[in-house]
């Protein structure tokens, strides 16, 4: 982990309303925070994925969003397609697709990549214009906030924010360190 005491916490505990890939008795879980327009998120996809490979049935990922929309124009509508993809039952397809396609993540954009995933775009597109999921993606960024995340992407582990390096080597490191402290 930090190796700090005083690490901060995840205030909001995983449960059901989250985005969570893998098995819920898993004896990991690591919470991202992220921002689907952050270069910085982009460049630990691929990473998160090597881990969830690595470690198979032992980790739970859950997504949260965390657009950081003053230097981000397109996160806030991103997270929202994102949302309204798990509303018909894709919301890690469209998230790996946003990821992959990071240069384009303007509004027909999304609802192209919707069409693509065989989903109703009609739907997320007037979901998108509603503002249907503005605040379930509020609720993750603000619980991200009282957790003290202030950039993407932030990683908790077992619910205590990881402050390490998230290049893939730290990372398991630190998973595998936990596993071995909980064992």
């Amino acid at each position: 982990m930090s190796g700090r005491e005083d690490a901060a916490r995840l205030i909001q505990p995983v449960d059901r309303r989250d985005h969570a890939a893998g098995p819920e008795t898993a004896p990991l879980t690591l919470v991202e925070y992220g921002d689907f327009q952050c270069p910085h998120c982009r460049k630990a996809y691929p990473i998160v994925k090597a881990v969830q490979q690595k470690l198979g049935p032992r980790l739970r990922f859950v997504y949260r969003h965390f657009p950081l929309t003053r230097i981000h124009p397109d996160a806030q509508h991103a997270a929202e397609a994102a949302e309204a993809a798990g509303a018909q039952g894709a919301f890690w397809q469209m998230h790996d697709r946003m990821f992959e396609r990071q240069f384009a993540l303007d509004d027909d954009s999304l609802i192209e990549y919707a069409r693509e995933l065989g989903l109703d775009a009609d739907r997320i597109r007037g979901a998108l214009d509603a503002g249907t999921h503005r605040d379930r993606v509020r609720e993750d960024f603000m619980t991200g906030v009282k957790s003290g995340v202030n950039g993407t992407p932030t990683f908790f582990i077992n619910g205590t924010r990881y402050d390490g390096r998230w290049d893939l080597e730290p990372l398991l490191a630190a998973l595998e360190g936990q596993l071995a402290t909980s064992a």
